[in-house]
Formats: C-alpha cells, structure tokens, sequence
C-alpha cells in the first residue's frame, strides 16, 4: 500500500473543497491518504510519504499564498527530487498563470510532476468535484 499526503491552504473553503475530493479519489484506489492543512503537516516527515499533492488557490498578482503557504513550499520544494508530486488550487479572476509557473518551479526542483495542475475556476462544481476524485485516483494508480 502507497501512502501520500494532500498538503492545501485554503482562504476560503474552494482548495479545501479540491483537496477533500482527491483524498476521497485516492483512497478509492485502497491506498493511505493523509490530509493535512499546511500549517499541521510537519516538514520532517516528508520523507515518509510515496506521493505529495500540494494545493494553493491563485492570490494576489497569480502567486501562491505569501504569508504561509510560501514559506512552507519553499522548504519543503529542496526535498522533491525525484518524487511524485501533483499540484491543484482554485483561483477567482486570471487565467491560471499562477499553476503554470508553480508547475515549472517544481520541474526544475527535479521532482516527478504529474500531468498539469489542476486549476479551478472558484468553487468546484459537480464537474470539478469529479475531476479531482479522477486526480486522487489516477495519482494513486501511478505511484
């Protein structure tokens, strides 16, 4: 059995919302789904982990959230080499630029990104709910 962890920070409930249904479409594969808010994931124990998804909506100028999940991905990014590692957030008004870039961030840390980003456009409707159980599902079936 693969174990991964789904490490989000959410303003407003919509990455959140993204990370529960992955877990959910991850799980469905038997696999150990760990689903952690940034600030309770301890940075120590990423080894322990076969595959990490990691989730940011879009702020500001089209970043990852300054105040703590940036901080927090800039650490941890140095330990993604050579792992698995898929990226997911919801955005408000842009057109996603902000997943382009964080995709090409983690490609030049060395790390085995899977596919593009999932980026949703504000809450994930029935649609969008069902596109992240898919991500879960298929991340968890390439581990």
């Amino acid at each position: 059995m693969k174990k991964m962890a789904i490490i989000y920070w959410s303003g407003t409930g919509n990455t959140q919302a993204m990370a529960e249904a992955i877990a959910e479409g991850a799980k469905a594969g038997g696999d150990s789904v760990e689903l952690f808010e940034v600030e309770q994931f301890d940075k120590k124990t990423l080894e322990q982990y076969d595959g990490l998804l990691f989730g940011c909506p879009a702020m500001g100028d089209e970043v990852l959230e300054e105040g703590t999940y940036e901080p927090f991905f800039t650490e941890v990014e140095k330990g993604l080499k050579d792992r698995p590692v898929a990226l997911f957030g919801s955005y408000g008004w842009g057109g996603g630029a902000w997943m382009k870039d964080w995709e090409e961030r983690v490609r030049n840390d060395g790390a085995k990104l899977f596919a593009d980003g999932l980026a949703i456009e504000n809450t994930p409707d029935d649609e969008g709910v069902a596109a992240c159980q898919q991500l879960g599902k298929d991340f968890a079936a390439s581990l």
